[in-house]
């Protein structure tokens, strides 16, 4: 199996998708953050745009090469994979537009990271190129922002803390996640297409339901009874919190599930796995709990019912739009994971930073994706194929992210909460 970290190529990281909202922030970051000897590129489709997005990032970014691909051109993309290590991929919907991009990757032996929170989209490519991933080498690391870092690395390291104290597996394991940030078009657009997908296939439907769509083998997982991603308020019995739906784990659990099949179900046979928004206790985190869990109902149906969908299209910000500078700056998440061990022993793990969780947070962790990628291949595990950020980068990118101040720790719950 051959490595692309080992191969000699001109760029160690280029960034796909740079003139983009989440590009530009991502090229910022890793001008501001990365290394002065790591090679990096700015890819898109417009040179003219990259030229004035280059001009407008840090001194450390104006000599940075600039490489035109197209997703429309299969051509333009194998050449950009045969240039680099590591690509780090910013262009959604990632259904609609990141397939070909993944198949030249995985043909070169290239690594890549992208943000998608599309499970139709993850399956596609794992069905499309993992095999050949596999040959090449090349690791396919889906999910590298807030979808789905936080709670990929989360619970990782909820099993190394258990397996270290002899612990046992993972058994009902719940993260609560609070933040602040903003919504982007591109976003938007991401549900979107899979929305849209499933209307024109409605085969497709299934796969979106299934707790385990992403599983390498699907006959091979356990069987735990409903596994499905709540869908009203409730109070949690362990916090005595008001919770409800949490946006994205719908994504989130299907990437964590695969990281324990990947493993070969090292987290337990038995590990149960659910994602909810914590609102607080009392009457204000009831109310708080159920008008935001109605107005994420009524954004989904706006968007998901085709008569309305122009309506909500027209108030919704437009792909390339996002949160200003100072809400990136102000924003901020924070999740919480319990777990409870076959021994009996309970286990949080916190996973947090400031900044808006789906912009500024997710450009450092794309960024440091990439690098951990194209400069840490002696570090990571010993995986190829279409994988996630704990199969794929593992404790190499926990160093990376708490070095850039991220919260990640793991403690021990007495027998009261």
């Amino acid at each position: 199996m051959s490595d692309a970290a080992n191969e000699p190529r001109p760029y160690d990281v280029v960034v796909f998708g740079a003139t983009g909202f989440v590009g530009r922030l991502v090229a910022a970051y890793l001008a501001e953050h990365a290394p002065a000897d790591v090679r990096i590129a700015l890819a898109g489709r417009s040179r003219q745009r990259l030229e004035e997005v280059r001009a407008g990032l840090p001194a450390a970014a104006h000599d940075w090469p600039l490489v035109t691909a197209d997703v429309a051109d299969p051509a333009s993309l194998r050449e950009l994979a045969a240039s680099t290590t590591a690509v780090a991929s910013t262009v959604g919907p990632y259904l609609r537009y990141g397939l070909p991009l993944v198949q030249a990757c995985a043909d070169a032996g290239t690594h890549y990271a992208d943000l998608t929170g599309e499970v139709l989209f993850v399956r596609a490519a794992i069905d499309a190129v993992d095999a050949r991933a596999r040959e090449t080498g090349a690791r396919i690391v889906t999910a590298c922002g807030y979808d789905s870092i936080p709670s990929d690395l989360g619970v990782l390291l909820l099993h190394e803390r258990a397996v270290a104290d002899a612990a046992g597996g993972l058994l009902d394991t719940t993260l609560h996640a609070r933040s602040k940030g903003g919504l982007s078009g591109g976003t938007i657009d991401s549900s979107r297409a899979q929305l849209e997908a499933v209307g024109e296939d409605r085969t497709l439907r299934k796969v979106l339901f299934d707790p385990y769509a992403l599983s390498p083998d699907r006959s091979a997982e356990p069987e735990l009874g409903s596994e499905r991603d709540p869908s009203s308020v409730f109070t949690d019995s362990e916090t005595g919190e008001w919770v409800g739906p949490f946006i994205m784990a719908s994504f989130n659990t299907r990437i964590v599930r695969r990281s324990n099949a990947l493993r070969d179900h090292a987290y337990g046979r038995r590990f149960r796995y659910r994602e909810v928004s914590s609102y607080g206790r009392g009457l204000r985190g009831r109310r708080r709990a159920t008008l935001f869990t109605a107005v994420m109902g009524l954004a989904f149906a706006g968007l998901a019912n085709p008569r309305t969908r122009p309506l909500f299209d027209a108030l919704a910000p437009s792909p390339g739009e996002g949160p200003s500078e100072e809400n990136r700056r102000s924003g901020w998440f924070s999740m919480k994971i319990r777990t409870t061990t076959e021994t009996g022993r309970r286990y949080l793990a916190t996973v947090s930073a400031q900044g808006d969780p789906g912009y500024a947070a997710t450009a450092v962790m794309l960024g440091e994706a990439a690098l951990c990628l194209a400069l840490d291949g002696d570090r990571l595990p010993q995986a190829a194929g279409v994988l996630t950020p704990a199969t794929a980068m593992g404790d190499a990118l926990v160093e990376r992210l708490r070095a850039r101040d991220f919260v990640m720790t793991v403690d021990e719950l007495s027998d009261r909460p």
